[in-house]
C-alpha cells in the first residue's frame, strides 16, 4: 500500500478531528436532551436501529415511539426493548406518506449486518448502496407528519424528536417546515447525509438556509450524528 504524502495525511488527521468534535457535541447535546426529558413527556426515534438512543430516552420516564424499518435492525431492538412498558416499537420506515417502500442495504450487509444496518436507506443514488431489485426488501412506511400531529394532538406538545434515517429525512424536513410541525416539538435534532447523496446538496443547502432563518438550533438542529 503506498504511503500517504504529507498532504493527504494532514487531511486525514483534519477529518478525523472534525469527526471527534461532532460525535463529542452530540454526546454534549444529548446529556441535555436527557436531562430535559421527565416521566411521560413524548418522544419519537425516528431511525432507532440497534437502540443507542432508545435506550437512554427511555430510562428517562419518557414515552418513547422506536421507528425503525430494517428488519435485522428491528428484531435486535425487539430482543432489548420489547418488554419495556415505556416504549412503544414500530417496525417501519417514516416519511411523508403512508403505505410500502422499497428499503435497499449497504453492499456490505451480508458481511456485516451489524455494522452495515444503519446504513439501510429508501433514497435511491446512495453512496455504497446495493440497489439490485432482488436484494431490496419491502417494509412499512408511516406518515411521520400525521403521527406528529395527531400525537401533539392527544399531548400538547412532542418533547423531543431524533431523525437519523439515511437521507429520506430531507422530504420530511421540507414538509415539516413547510407545515410549522417542528412548532408542535420542543426539540428536533436530524442527522443529514448530503455526502452520501451528493444529487441532493442543493436541496439541502436550501433547508438547512431555511431552517436557521425561522429556529435556532435549540429548536431544530440539523448538525446531529
Amino acid at each position: 500500500m503506498a504511503e500517504l504524502s504529507a498532504e493527504e495525511e494532514l487531511a486525514k488527521l483534519k477529518r478525523r478531528q472534525n469527526r471527534n468534535m461532532r460525535h463529542a457535541y452530540a454526546k454534549g447535546l444529548m446529556q441535555g436532551i436527557l436531562s430535559m426529558l421527565k416521566p411521560g413527556d413524548v418522544v419519537l426515534d425516528c431511525g432507532a436501529n440497534l437502540g443507542a438512543v432508545t435506550g437512554p430516552l427511555a430510562a428517562t420516564g419518557a414515552i418513547v415511539h422506536a421507528y425503525e424499518p430494517d428488519p435485522y435492525a428491528f428484531g435486535k431492538l425487539s430482543e432489548v426493548f420489547g418488554a419495556v412498558p415505556n416504549v412503544e416499537l414500530h417496525n417501519a420506515a417514516v416519511g411523508v406518506g403512508s403505505g410500502t417502500i422499497r428499503l435497499m442495504r449497504a453492499d456490505n450487509f451480508d458481511a456485516n449486518p451489524k455494522g452495515a444496518s444503519v446504513k439501510s436507506t429508501v433514497i435511491s443514488g446512495g453512496r455504497r448502496i446495493d440497489e439490485d431489485a432482488s436484494n431490496a426488501i419491502e417494509v412499512a412506511l408511516v406518515d411521520l407528519p400525521a403521527v406528529v400531529r395527531d400525537l401533539t394532538s392527544q399531548h400538547g406538545e412532542i418533547a423531543f424528536l431524533k431523525m437519523d434515517i439515511e437521507g429520506a429525512e430531507l422530504e420530511l424536513l421540507e414538509r415539516m417546515l413547510e407545515e410549522d410541525l417542528f412548532d408542535k416539538v420542543r426539540l428536533t435534532v436530524a442527522e443529514t447525509h448530503e455526502k452520501k447523496f451528493r444529487d441532493l446538496v442543493p436541496r439541502f443547502e436550501a433547508l438547512r438556509r431555511a431552517v436557521v432563518e425561522r429556529y435556532p438550533p435549540t429548536r431544530v438542529n440539523l448538525d446531529w450524528i
